[in-house]
């Protein structure tokens, strides 16, 4: 199911797997370098996760909820009052990820503005801010980092001060609270959020691995690996990138926003391995009192909080959509999971106490490569036959 028909689809992954509270699978196939046939993935592979950092950004978040720090209902400008300071803002049709082309929207001809005082950390959590899905914030940072395994001469501290600015700027694409439109901006400045609640001196990734790693024993995942150390061997490579980075993505993160910032953001930038990110996705179905989140809240976060165009969200996650759902037609209706631009996934489907991480480069031929759906929608109807 791997390897055999997929042919091409991509060169490295692996699959963790958590039944009924007991770890069924952890396989891994491929190779690290394609070019030289040189590498052997393992389960210990660590993937760049892509959108499935989101999951720990939110996760961290939603401690803080817990704690008292924060509610869902606060606007975003009580924690960072910098992102209210344009107001109004115009509302245009964004850029879209694939083409950089802007895109016209209803809104857009009707000329409508949106208040960026309006916006909550429920918004942010449910893509439903109104924010852009995606803005070439790395082109307002600066330069393309050093690869990483040289020092970089713009240090992380102001290539995100640089990526602030330019967020707390852009037109928005949507009313407020009038529908769901991911948004990798909104997680961006979530993170931001969650560094400034939690007083971190070391930003983001202190904060994932205090409120996170650390109580679930992950020892995977981290972010920057090469900068941090870690052999390039032992990762799987993405995209080659021969206009902005002028290099194939290896070691550092594939978003170009999150490389362009440093390589910590609150949308992507993580690499794990899957065992480790199954482990997250069952600590939220047992409701691990490791994470110290509320019951009530993690109920809340993983059932429908907002639904439109088809996409249902939760706090963070996905909800199952009714239709064409990469968790396959048989995972149960309230399934919660995520999935990542790189061919990463995590699925929760309570109604089998099932955990399903999946993890792919898939984008290392390039990102216009398809068959990854289909990929995913069969790894998740054969792994629901589990008895």
């Amino acid at each position: 199911m791997i390897a055999g028909s997929l042919g091409d689809l991509f060169p490295a992954v692996a699959i963790a797997v958590v039944h009924q509270g007991r770890p069924i699978l952890d396989i891994a196939s491929g190779v690290i370098d394609p070019t030289t046939g040189e590498g052997v993935v393992t389960p210990a592979t660590r993937f760049d996760l892509a959108s499935v950092t989101k999951l720990f950004t939110m996760t961290a978040f939603l401690r803080l909820v817990s704690d008292g720090k924060v509610r869902l209902e606060d606007p975003l400008v009580n924690v960072i009052p910098e992102f209210g300071l344009m107001r109004p803002r115009k509302i245009d049709g964004g850029q879209d990820p694939h083409s950089k082309m802007r895109l016209p929207t209803p809104d857009d001809l009707q000329g409508v503005t949106a208040d960026p005082m309006r916006v909550t950390f429920f918004h942010l959590l449910t893509h439903t801010s109104g924010l852009a899905p995606w803005r070439d914030v790395y082109n307002a940072v600066g330069p393309a980092p050093t690869p990483p395994d040289q020092p970089d001469p713009v240090s992380r501290e102001e290539r995100w001060s640089r990526g602030l600015k330019a967020i707390c700027g852009y037109p928005f694409v949507g009313k407020v609270g009038s529908a769901v439109r991911y948004s990798d901006l909104g997680l961006m400045l979530l993170g931001e959020a969650v560094t400034r609640l939690s007083n971190a001196p070391l930003g983001l990734e202190q904060v994932i691995r205090a409120s996170i790693l650390e109580p679930l024993r992950l020892a995977s995942p981290l972010f920057n690996p090469v900068r941090s150390g870690i052999d390039r061997m032992t990762i799987a490579p993405t995209e080659d990138d021969p206009t902005w980075r002028k290099r194939r993505a290896w070691g550092e993160v594939h978003d170009e926003n999150a490389c362009g910032v440093g390589g910590v953001a609150g949308h992507a930038g993580l690499f794990a391995d899957a065992g480790d990110v199954a482990a997250l996705g069952q600590a939220w179905l047992k409701r691990d009192d490791a994470l110290q989140l509320s019951f009530d809240l993690m109920d809340e976060a993983t059932h429908e909080q907002a639904e439109s165009n088809g996409e249902r969200r939760g706090l963070g996650w996905m909800i199952k959509a009714r239709e064409g759902s990469s968790a396959g037609e048989k995972f149960s209706a309230n399934s919660f999971g995520h999935t990542g631009f790189t061919g990463t996934s995590l699925w929760i489907d309570p109604e089998r106490a099932l955990v399903v991480a999946t993890l792919t480069n898939r984008v290392y031929p390039g990102r216009a490569k398809e068959g990854i759906l289909q990929f995913r929608r069969a790894v998740h109807d054969t792994l629901a036959e589990i008895n």
